[in-house]
């Protein structure tokens, strides 16, 4: 089981089943399924239209595959938000380049890849291979995007004025989001400021302290 926030790694030697478990994780075989989609995946190879820019790439993606229901500026805004993510503001207006001309780098079109599946906002993210074919650095690179994907800043959290927080259905705070560490401290539970606030609360929450 993996559980929200986690990496998964699936060793193998070639030919060993990774790709084929991969694709039938992403509900990419052969057969009718029902259900929402939960997942993205990002094959091995980048699909990419070597035309495009980075920016046009996933706008694209993001009016193709995002519901009806939002706007074109929401899309807008969902594209912006990836971008950053990504670290993909330097090329956003650069071609993804192709066999007859130069454009982003090796490393830029896996985190195209990358993105055109977060736009979606998968529950799970599948990649097959995705530091094949780059060197050792870009590889770190990708890998060291990926993780800080999987465990948000806490920045997300200091963006909220207020907070509540739960537990078995009844409030155990509510106050200034900036406070709340604070507040826990001073009734006897420990709490460090080194960790994501969000996280910790949940700890207490569910009764991990």
């Amino acid at each position: 089981m993996v559980c929200p926030g986690e990496i998964l790694a699936m060793l193998g030697p070639s030919g060993s089943g990774k790709t084929t478990l991969l694709t039938a994780l992403g509900g990419r075989l052969n057969g009718k399924l029902s259900g929402k989609r939960r997942t993205g995946f990002v094959a091995q190879d980048d699909v990419l239209y070597p035309h495009l820019t980075v920016n046009e790439t996933l706008m694209f993606t993001a009016l193709l595959r995002l519901p009806k229901t939002l706007t074109w500026e929401e899309k807008a805004q969902h594209v912006e938000q990836v971008i950053i993510e990504l670290g993909l503001t330097r090329c956003r207006n650069s071609m993804i380049g192709g066999p007859l001309f130069r454009g982003i780098s090796g490393g830029e079109k896996k985190r195209v890849s990358i993105g055109q599946e977060m736009l979606i906002n998968p529950s799970l993210l599948l990649l097959d291979e995705p530091t094949s074919g780059l060197d050792s650095t870009t590889a770190q690179r990708i890998l060291t995007t990926i993780k800080r994907l999987a465990e948000p800043s806490s920045r997300l959290y200091h963006m909220f004025d207020k907070v509540v927080l739960l537990s078995e259905g009844s409030p155990i705070y509510y106050g200034p989001a900036s406070a709340a560490l604070e507040y826990f401290s001073s009734v006897g539970f420990s709490t460090s400021m080194t960790v994501n606030p969000s996280d910790l609360l949940l700890d207490l929450a569910n009764g991990n302290f």
